[in-house]
């Protein structure tokens, strides 16, 4: 008698084994299941945020070229810090050392963004249907998209002629030589007859009273600088008259 509950719990312990054995492995298999569904949410939410965090980096170069700007027009390229630029910015030294190295990478890619605007302002100021124009209205088409580049992006003033960064010169250099070429071809249109040299000289001297009278511009506000814009006019018109054909004259 003694021996049969040992019998019994003998009997009982395989099936207790046998349902625990059956139990666990779905236990395993739910979270399997759960970590699977986990994944496909997971890439989706960080396929979203991708967009996100490179929006974020975006704007964030976008204030720390803004403050950049109004740093080097103030002080001027030497002068200017990377500190100076985090202040404007209301950002820490960290946060910008982030997005570049040091003030030079800096001033290289907002130097490149400028650069490409300006080109596309040239486009904009020298285009054929221009030529058709008596010379004043010539003037106007001409120096008024270029003389507002420069106030509204007096940056770019600064980098062009003050960085001293190779690569900035360089293509500042080739952006001066598209310029001059624009300029020539204009009088080659009014001055056919006219030699290479001497249309060579008249545009550097073209170049050369505008830029002169840029840096009076840019000093200047309101009425005083419209005033000076329209000396240069003037100065351009007195200069350039005697030399165009007369049905280009209106």
């Amino acid at each position: 008698m003694p021996e049969r509950p040992q019998a019994e719990n003998a009997a009982k312990a395989p099936k207790a084994a046998r349902t625990g054995a059956t139990e666990k492995p779905p236990a395993k298999r739910t979270a399997a299941k759960r970590t699977a569904a986990k994944e496909p949410a997971t890439k989706e939410a960080a396929a979203k945020e991708t967009p996100r965090r490179q929006a974020r980096g975006e704007r964030r170069i976008a204030q720390l070229l803004e403050a950049a700007a109004s740093v080097f027009c103030r002080t001027g390229y030497a002068a200017a810090s990377t500190n100076a630029i985090a202040r404007e910015a209301e950002v820490s030294p960290g946060t910008l050392y982030q997005f570049f190295p040091n003030k030079e990478a800096i001033a290289i890619h907002l130097g490149d963004e400028l650069l490409r605007r300006a080109r596309d302002m040239h486009g904009q100021a020298f285009l054929p249907e221009n030529l058709d124009k008596p010379l004043p209205e010539l003037l106007d088409a001409v120096l008024d998209p270029v003389i507002a580049f420069n106030c509204e992006n007096p940056a770019f003033w600064a980098l062009m002629h003050g960085s001293g960064i190779p690569g900035i010169t360089q293509e500042h250099e080739e952006l001066h030589s598209g310029l001059l070429e624009r300029v020539q071809d204009i009088l080659r249109t009014f001055c056919p007859d006219g030699s290479p040299e001497e249309l060579t000289r008249v545009s550097g001297m073209i170049l050369g009273i505008f830029k002169a009278a840029l840096d009076l511009i840019l000093a200047s506000e309101g009425a005083e600088r419209a005033a000076y814009v329209a000396e240069l006019k003037t100065v351009l018109l007195r200069y350039l008259e005697p030399m165009l054909a007369a049905p280009h004259l209106g």
